[in-house]
């Protein structure tokens, strides 16, 4: 039977069967077509990134890691996203670089280029309007501890364990000690990258690692559950309480307080936030407009 032949014929299955034929546009090959290193889905404002490598233990390969920033910045800005999860396929949420990527061989250049878009990826997570939440259930090593420790959110399973054991192989963690330095304190911080040693989920959440430990079986209904509740806020009032969160964590105390007090004035002149204050006093459920304009005078 010739190849056009045993193409329509297949595909003629397909349409009979009421299914879209998959073979539109493919190619027979003796191998199979990789699967993407991320995989994506968003639904009711939450779009879903998996992490989908657990060949190799989720590694942030360069790839990985500009799978993972395309990824996150689609359409970043519409007022249909309201939170991102990230999770991954597998035992291992992600064992960090891939350490095949740094090798003397691949030259100094490629490796700026992979710390570079790895740090990107980092500040990205803190940068973007949304809220970022982690959804762990496993190990999360280097930079897969970093990547945790950058979310907004970090809920996690009861078996998930985080360390820094890149001591351990001649390569200290100092990317992902400025997002976990920021998460834990000092001290738990030094302990974790001079030895290497991990910590379990319940120390992670003991010392602000993560936000909450839960059993296997409840990590999905968990995250979903701080998603939806998320979803249920105006998304430029979440939008600029987050940016601020930030930008005032990394000022002293009376600065902070300037910049926080300037952003209420700002946060009241928002149509979302008139709305709410309206609602409040007329004893209603708010109708958010998410848009980003101030209340007209």
């Amino acid at each position: 039977m010739s190849r056009s032949l045993l193409l329509r014929r297949v595909s003629g299955l397909f349409r009979l069967s009421g299914k879209t034929s998959p073979l539109r546009g493919a190619r027979f090959s003796s191998s199979l077509e990789p699967e993407p290193l991320t995989v994506t889905e968003q639904n009711h404002g939450v779009r879903r990134i998996t992490l989908n490598n657990p060949k190799k233990r989720n590694a942030l390969s360069l790839a990985m890691l500009e799978s993972l920033k395309e990824n996150i910045l689609t359409d970043i800005d519409s007022p249909e996203l309201r939170v991102i999860i990230i999770s991954a396929r597998g035992p291992v949420f992600s064992s960090g670089h891939d350490l095949k990527e740094l090798t003397s061989s691949r030259g100094a250049d490629h490796h700026r280029k992979v710390f570079q878009t790895c740090s990107e990826v980092m500040t990205l997570l803190q940068d973007v309007p949304v809220p970022v939440i982690a959804m762990v259930n496993g190990v999360a090593t280097a930079a897969g501890c970093q990547l945790v420790a950058s979310c907004d959110i970090a809920v996690a399973t009861e078996k998930s364990t985080f360390a820094t054991p890149g001591v351990n192989v001649g390569l200290f963690c100092s990317t992902p000690a400025v997002a976990i330095g920021r998460a834990v304190p000092r001290k738990v911080a030094m302990e974790m990258l001079f030895t290497g040693t991990p910590i379990s989920a319940h120390d992670a959440l003991l010392h602000g690692l993560v936000s909450r430990v839960v059993s296997e079986e409840r990590l999905e209904e968990e995250a979903a559950s701080i998603a939806r509740r998320v979803c249920a806020a105006s998304r430029p009032v979440v939008a600029l309480g987050k940016a601020t969160f930030h930008r005032q964590m990394s000022q002293g105390r009376d600065a902070a307080y300037a910049l926080a007090s300037r952003v209420m004035v700002d946060n009241l002149r928002l149509r979302d936030g008139q709305e709410g204050i309206r609602a409040f006093v007329e004893k209603r459920e708010p109708v958010w407009s998410h848009q980003a304009e101030p209340e007209p005078l």
